[in-house]
């Protein structure tokens, strides 16, 4: 089966500083795969350039076996590559349902004239993306709250809203930038929840993320980062068993605590 995405070599610099040195890895389609790693180890640099954020100095980066190199990031969102962020960034004054729905502005095909002149085919196709914006708007529970004001959701309904409009983009692809930063012990239970949906539907899933009940309960992969290489990789029993990971990231204390 060939890989949903595949890192080869990936060299990323900035001045003086390697961000990202050497780094490869594949996820397989239909896999839930973490990165984790202490900060600085290039984490959200190896999201960045999956997403076209950055260019890389050299390597390459496949997906379903095709070279992005010198792929704009607007065209990566239309072959199925989104994301979230690790600062949350949503409009406070927009509702809840027109945040997702700016999600289906890439798989839109009537034209901006069609929309102006209220056309039967702009009519019907926003119909339709009214009706999948509040289709995932359930899926990350959601619904209900399509009307209000993105700022007047809780913090990790919020998160829950960046999720939404990422999958709105009907994406075989979905990059979660530390989901679970600053959300309660229920909200990270729903959040591992959403994410096996997630999978269900047959959407790869790469997240970042610091919180280990998420890393070790949720991931089929683990792939740990340190001074931007790749130091070990493998399920949540391998990571863990990792003296180098043990080292580097989780701590003598993790390992203390296994036992």
């Amino acid at each position: 089966m060939q890989p949903m995405l595949e890192v080869s070599n990936l060299h990323k610099n900035f001045g003086g500083v390697k961000a990202i040195d050497d780094l490869s890895f594949s996820v397989e389609p239909g896999e839930i795969c973490a990165i984790i790693g202490p900060n600085g180890s290039g984490k959200t640099t190896s999201i960045n350039l999956i997403t076209g954020v950055l260019e890389p100095d050299s390597g390459d980066i496949k997906l379903k076996g095709t070279s992005l190199k010198g792929v704009p990031r607007h065209k990566r969102a239309r072959l199925g590559i989104t994301r979230t962020f690790q600062n949350l960034r949503l409009f406070n004054t927009l509702s809840v349902l027109d945040h997702v729905m700016a999600g289906r502005f890439c798989r839109s095909d009537a034209s901006f004239m069609s929309y102006s002149l209220l056309t039967k085919a702009a009519r019907t196709e926003n119909a339709a993306n009214v009706a999948r914006s509040i289709e995932l708007l359930e899926l990350v529970g959601l619904k209900g709250k399509e009307h209000l004001a993105a700022a007047s959701l809780p913090y990790g309904q919020r998160r829950q809203l960046e999720i939404a409009r990422a999958l709105a983009t009907d994406p075989c692809l979905l990059l979660l930038d530390e989901p679970a930063a600053g959300m309660s012990s229920g909200e990270i239970n729903d959040l591992i929840d959403l994410i096996f949906r997630i999978q269900a539907m047959g959407i790869t899933v790469v997240f970042i993320e610091h919180r280990m009940p998420v890393v070790m309960t949720a991931a089929d992969k683990i792939v740990v980062l340190n001074y931007g290489r790749n130091i070990a990789q493998g399920n949540a029993e391998e990571i863990q068993a990792n003296t180098q990971v043990i080292e580097a990231y989780l701590g003598s204390a993790y390992k203390r605590e296994l036992n």
